[in-house]
């Protein structure tokens, strides 16, 4: 059996690497392209047709659900997101599978397996797309309560409220709470979008901090500041972000 088509629109880079070696792994599937933006994968799924996308949900210029609106012919979906309050929207939208981040090999092969036993089913955009079904997004909670994390074979809730702050490498976002380091491969922006900014704020490009875990701030050499957390840990603000904390203070 020919290996079905597949195509990636995923805005995180640590995301669409997870996919990535996902799909090179499954004899089944063939990678024919990548976006990383809502308007990049309309222009390349209209003239690639593939016969599966991976689609985020949120994603810059566009939506991945108003991607779907658009496309001239609709593809199998499997729509990825960190966010489970779109999971009614996704299976009205005929979306074969949903995988809520972060995911498991074993629990993309189970999407997969699914769509493998599918034929191509590709529609017109338009019968399976309405007003209503954008209005249920435009409505959707936007913040987040809890994140799922992973620590030594245990899967558990952790509450935002609980998180000290976040700091982004190259492969993972770490996020420091109660007094120990979870990695998840969810990008550092994507968690931001959807976290209380009275309350986190972006230090710089690849920290975040909860304010109500700041034991102190005061100016280095340069006047950024370094902000003492709770735990010990000392972070450097950039200058644009020192300025902001400057004004907030009263």
């Amino acid at each position: 059996m020919n290996a079905r088509t597949v195509f990636i629109a995923e805005d995180e880079p640590l995301a669409r690497d997870v996919l990535r070696d996902f799909i090179y792994a499954h004899a089944g599937l063939r990678l024919v392209g990548e976006a990383a933006d809502g308007a990049s994968a309309l222009a390349q799924i209209d003239r690639i047709r593939p016969d599966i996308v991976f689609m985020d949900i949120q994603m810059p210029e566009m939506t991945g659900l108003d991607v779907l609106r658009r496309l001239a012919v609709v593809p199998d979906i499997v729509f990825t997101t960190a966010y489970d309050q779109y999971a009614v929207t996704a299976f009205e939208l005929n979306a074969v599978d949903y995988l809520l981040k972060p995911f498991t090999r074993a629990r993309f092969d189970a999407a997969v397996a699914r769509l493998l036993e599918m034929p191509g089913s590709s529609v017109p955009a338009r019968d399976l797309v309405d007003g209503a079904l954008a209005q249920a997004v435009q409505h959707a909670p936007a913040r987040i309560e809890r994140i799922l994390v992973r620590d030594r074979g245990r899967i558990f809730p952790l509450s935002v409220n609980e998180i000290a702050y976040l700091k982004a490498d190259a492969k993972y976002t770490a996020i420091a709470a109660r007094g120990h380091t979870f990695l998840v491969r969810i990008g550092i922006s994507e968690l931001e979008a959807q976290l209380d900014p009275g309350r986190f704020i972006r230090i710089h490009r690849s920290a975040l901090v909860n304010l109500d875990f700041v034991d102190s701030m005061r100016a280095d050499d340069q006047s950024q500041l370094e902000i003492t957390m709770r735990d010990g840990a000392v972070l450097t603000a950039s200058r644009e972000a020192s300025k902001v904390l400057r004004e907030m203070a009263i």
